[in-house]
């Protein structure tokens, strides 16, 4: 899939650092143009290792072998946002070929809440998790759904959570994810007919600047060892490799709508980490069994890459209602 992005403009929200990073970097890699956003062009904070700029994704993207325009946008503004289009329409003749649904503005709120039920938590966690979130995509979308639509074809990738499936870091942040999921197939439904794919994407467990600095943080070993150990970490390098092959994928209608998950998707498309490891889906043996028998994980290689069926899953996971 080297280069396969030549001529193609992409858009990456919420860029300056995580998975939205490594994203862009991959989407650079593969030739495209990335336009990406955040709230500032330089780190808010130097001294603080999690803190991140555009300027510094955009120097990692142009490295890479991509070109980057860094439009340093607030996506709880409805007009920044609208305004961010115009320019992309404008800059590139109504072009825009995948947008990449990533901006959160709840993790370090999340953080803050860690432990407590939904009750005593601020309420204003909900908007944290939501604002810059589930609404800014549909905002993103809808702008883009505007421009795609016109030149009949595109793709919406919208970066969701197995938290939307099983409850992870609470209510708003289970709640929101799960919609994200609604969103991408409703939106599907009515993009079809316009050959325009959305699909929402689940990466695993990433090593992003925030979970190295839990870990650092974490004196009393509660993030459990699949955190603690980073087994079957995936990289956010890793999560963009996968969307540069959805891009590339001659079958892509046929995903639209659906849950996809970055490390079955991975593996259809021969896709490696930056390090060449392929890590296991979290619903595959090879990441479930050295859970329940932690002496595996030296030899997990050796399991076999079987997935658990839904089924299962939704009966021995899934704690919210079934119907």
């Amino acid at each position: 899939m080297s280069e396969n992005l030549n001529g193609k403009v992409v858009l990456v929200t919420g860029a300056s650092r995580g998975i939205g990073k490594g994203i862009a970097i991959a989407l650079g890699e593969a030739g495209a143009l990335v336009y990406i956003t955040g709230r500032s062009l330089n780190s808010d904070n130097p001294t603080d290792p999690v803190a991140g700029g555009l300027l510094e994704t955009k120097y990692a993207v142009e490295k890479a072998g991509g070109t980057c325009i860094a439009v340093p946008i607030d996506h709880s503004d409805d007009e920044q946002v609208q305004s961010l289009f115009e320019q992309i329409n404008r800059e590139q003749n109504g072009q825009l070929d995948l947008l990449v649904n990533n901006a959160y503005g709840g993790v370090r709120s999340l953080i803050n809440a860690k432990g407590k039920p939904f009750w005593e938590s601020d309420v204003s966690l909900w908007d944290a998790c939501n604002q810059v979130g589930l609404r800014s995509h549909y905002i993103a979308s809808h702008w883009a759904a505007k421009m795609m639509t016109q030149r009949q074809q595109g793709l919406i990738v919208t970066i969701s959570s197995w938290g939307g499936l099983a409850p992870i870091f609470g209510v708003a942040y289970g709640t929101g994810k799960s919609a994200c999921d609604r969103l991408a197939a409703d939106m599907a439904v009515e993009l079809k007919p316009f050959n325009v794919a959305s699909i929402s994407l689940w990466p695993g467990i990433v090593g992003t600047e925030h979970f190295h600095q839990l870990l650092e943080e974490d004196n009393e070993n509660s993030l459990g060892s699949a955190i603690s150990d980073k087994f079957n970490w995936e990289t956010p390098l890793f999560v963009g490799r996968v969307i540069a092959g959805l891009c590339d994928d001659s079958n892509l209608l046929r995903r639209t709508g659906k849950l996809q998950i970055v490390a079955e998707l991975a593996t259809r498309y021969g896709v490696v980490d930056e390090y060449g490891h392929c890590p296991a889906s979290l619903r595959s043996l090879r990441f479930l069994l050295p859970q329940v028998f932690p002496m595996l994980k030296s030899s997990a290689k050796f399991i076999p890459d079987l997935r658990v069926p839904w089924w299962i899953i939704l009966l021995t996971v899934l704690n919210s209602p079934k119907i």
